[in-house]
């Protein structure tokens, strides 16, 4: 059986370097590369990292790294950060850094910006080496950051070498409208992160496609939405598998973000959480879609149909690496056609 809702549209895969219980953080990297590989052999467009920084949880810091490591490790899979927290560095020191990347992988490499801190405010201002209430013109600084790839920036005095030159896709990234307008205004492609901030991802659909310009990067609108899929031979196991999930999500909530945790009875979840915290977690995880392959594509469906996207990115917290993989051979197999 196939659905013509899913002809065509790219599926792709966003990776945190999530740390398990029991897991060095070499084994995480090491996880996160064979997961790219097998993502790249079930045809995944692309593999994404995200910056988070002073998480136990989380192992994305070093982005830039990261894609490295993983580009060298793939052969055709596109790497690349989703993303960038913009404010966090200097705009020069990010071109040189895709600039490399882009020379090593040449027409593989992404670079997703957010402009979003991606920790608390102590390890913010740490990193900026100042206060976060000072302005920062978001649009300004990608706009730096296009001179800098430019080739027409060859006679200039600041330069970013490597880095001229080199074709590295810029997306806008986004949990709110101002990304939209901003994404919309520049011509850009945007990601919208869904998998954590639902709230308002219709609306900011909504604005970039009303108010998208062409630009030299896109003729119309091209955008794409994160979110959490669990998938497994049964609604039952799916539903196991998400407990871990859940935890995740529960300990932002409660301040306590401790490595993945094993998958357990999901009557215990009752134990964990208050009804305002469930709450909370739940709503974080609207668009999560969990549960075997006829339950997961009738909610895609509805889901792809709503948004009018052009592609999903996954981002699958499981514990059990085989049960990941096998979740991702179960996404790919619903977005061709094999439901």
């Amino acid at each position: 059986m196939s659905d013509s809702v899913f002809n065509g549209l790219k599926y792709s895969v966003l990776d945190l370097a999530t740390v398990c219980q029991g897991d060095s953080l070499k084994d995480t990297f090491a996880r996160s590369l064979q997961t790219a590989r097998f993502a790249e052999a079930q045809g995944y467009n692309r593999y994404w990292f995200s910056e988070h920084h002073n998480m136990e949880s989380v192992a994305s810091a070093a982005t830039s790294v990261l894609i490295g490591y993983v580009a060298g490790g793939t052969d055709t899979i596109r790497v690349g950060s989703g993303g960038i927290m913009l404010p966090n560095h200097s705009p020069l020191i990010i071109a040189e850094q895709f600039g490399t990347l882009g020379s090593l992988y040449p027409d593989r490499i992404d670079l997703g910006l957010g402009r979003a801190p991606g920790t608390d405010g102590l390890t913010a201002m740490t990193i900026r080496n100042s206060p976060l209430n000072i302005p920062y013109d978001f649009q300004k600084n990608i706009e730096q950051l296009q001179v800098y790839f430019s080739k027409d920036n060859a006679h200039a005095k600041v330069r970013a070498l490597p880095g001229e030159g080199v074709d590295i896709p810029i997306w806008v990234l986004g949990s709110s409208t101002d990304s939209a307008y901003l994404a919309a205004q520049m011509g850009l492609p945007y990601a919208f992160a869904a998998h954590f901030a639902p709230t308002h991802m219709m609306q900011a659909f909504s604005i970039y496609k009303e108010y998208f310009r062409p630009s030299d990067v896109l003729d119309k609108p091209y955008a794409m939405a994160c979110v959490n899929i669990i998938a497994a031979d049964t609604n039952e196991e799916a539903a196991f598998l998400a407990t871990s999930m859940y935890k995740m999500f529960l300990g932002i909530f409660t301040n306590s973000r401790e490595p993945l945790m094993p998958p357990f009875d999901p009557a215990g979840l009752s134990d964990l959480w208050t009804p305002e915290q469930e709450y909370g977690v739940k709503h974080m995880l609207s668009h999560a879609f969990i549960g075997d392959k006829p339950t997961i594509a009738k909610g895609l469906k509805g889901f792809i149909e709503t948004t009018g996207i052009q592609e999903i990115m996954t981002i699958s917290q499981i514990f059990d690496q085989s049960k990941k993989e096998y979740s991702f051979r179960l996404f790919k197999e619903i977005m061709t056609g094999n439901i």
